[in-house]
């Protein structure tokens, strides 16, 4: 009786234990779940709202661009709210001269199209015919005549094959049918829309959607820079004690990483525009107030900056159509593009980024995938911001480690 009271603890023990391992493993698996089901929502919805997003981050991106000038109206005794009208008023004349000017600039290209598309045509029939030449040299030099003899009489006897296989085909058109008096023609209505119309209904629709949501930029601009600090200090509202202070200092650190990007970005740019203008002018390239901004700013896409930036003075340079433009162009977009990305973009922006390589490259071909063309554009920007939360937040700052430099 003792030794079936002693032994019944030990097999408690080996019966609870297997269903105690089992609820650590189910508890295991739902604390990995959750975050990746979490992710997968975010992704999802990042890539089905991606219009609403890319409006929202460009007119935040704008917002950071004109807040300097809004604060050095402020200091004029001019209230936010009327200096932000002020500004945004401003920017928008600006903009619609530039407008403007490149409207002028890409009518006068428009009328000249023909003779660029000659051009061009020029262009790819001289390189056909030089890798056709080169095909024929190195079927010379690799095929022996004798052989190139025989193939050639053989097709010559599959030609004449063909040829005698038509002349003997029998002609197999059916009648046509005589009409009959009196009767009415059978008329077929299709209502089926082609893929054409599709696309074009398709393409239609997403532009619609772009061109509401650009609509509604100048006045988010507006809003955020006149209600800038009622907006931080209903967002700090959400948090208490320690987490406010590190709610401040994580929206801190992504407006000072932003703007020190964005603006930064936009001068040298701006910069580049300036010289690259300048010196397409004294090239005497076709319209260089409008090659010269755009290859400027091109210059600055990451990874493919280099060949963006030449295209526009490449296409302006058939205008002139010598060699030796055509060298100095690309000499002068690359001594250009490395001379900017080397010293200058390092000292204007780079000290404030401090993301890695790698995480770059990934952030780039994540960013892409979700937003396309503006993904890349702000997919160092995103990355950077998230990098600042994590920095700040005591249990991510691992991973504000891992993102970093």
């Amino acid at each position: 009786m003792l030794q079936s009271r002693q032994r019944l603890p030990c097999a408690v023990a080996l019966i609870t234990k297997p269903h105690t391992s089992t609820t650590e493993a189910v508890h295991e698996a739902r604390h990995l779940a959750l975050p990746v089901v979490a992710l997968g929502v975010a992704i999802a919805i990042l890539y089905f709202g991606r219009i609403f997003f890319i409006t929202s981050i460009a007119a935040m991106t704008i917002a950071f661009i004109l807040e300097p000038f809004v604060g050095l109206l402020m200091r004029i005794r001019f209230p936010r709210s009327l200096a932000s009208f002020v500004v945004c008023t401003i920017a928008l004349l600006l903009l619609y001269i530039i407008g403007m000017g490149a409207y002028s600039q890409l009518s006068a290209i428009f009328e000249d199209l023909p003779k660029y598309g000659q051009r061009i045509g020029d262009i790819v029939d001289d390189v056909r015919q030089k890798v056709q030449g080169m095909e024929d040299r190195t079927y010379q030099l690799v095929v022996p005549a004798r052989q190139r003899q025989q193939e050639a009489e053989r097709l010559k006897a599959l030609k004449a094959e063909k040829e005698n296989k038509k002349s003997k085909k029998p002609d197999t058109t059916p009648p046509t049918a005589t009409p009959i008096p009196g009767a009415i023609p059978e008329v077929r209505i299709h209502e089926e829309s082609t893929a054409i119309s599709d696309y074009i209904y398709s393409r239609l629709s997403s532009f619609y959607q772009i061109l509401l949501m650009v609509s509604f930029i100048p006045f988010l601009v507006y809003f955020m820079l006149s209600w800038r600090d009622h907006i931080n200090r209903s967002f700090l509202q959400f948090f208490h004690g320690e987490d406010r202070l590190i709610a401040a200092r994580s929206l801190q650190g992504i407006a000072d990483m932003v703007r020190a990007f964005v603006v930064g970005n936009f001068l040298l740019g701006l910069l580049l525009a300036v010289i690259s203008s300048t010196m397409f002018w004294a090239m005497r390239l076709p319209y260089p107030l409008l090659v010269g901004p755009l290859s400027g700013f091109m210059s600055l896409v990451p990874y493919v900056g280099l060949p963006l930036a030449m295209l526009p003075p490449l296409f302006s340079a058939l205008g002139v159509n010598q060699v030796s433009t055509y060298v100095l162009v690309v000499v002068f977009v690359a001594i250009l593009h490395l001379f900017a990305l080397n010293l200058l973009y390092p000292k204007i922006v780079g000290s404030r980024v401090h993301l890695n390589p790698l995480v770059v490259t990934f952030s780039l071909m994540l960013w892409g995938f979700l937003w396309d063309a503006p993904g890349l554009l702000l997919a160092i920007p995103l990355t950077a911001g998230i990098k600042a939360v994590c920095d700040n937040v005591r249990g991510l700052r691992p991973i504000g480690k891992f993102l970093g430099d």
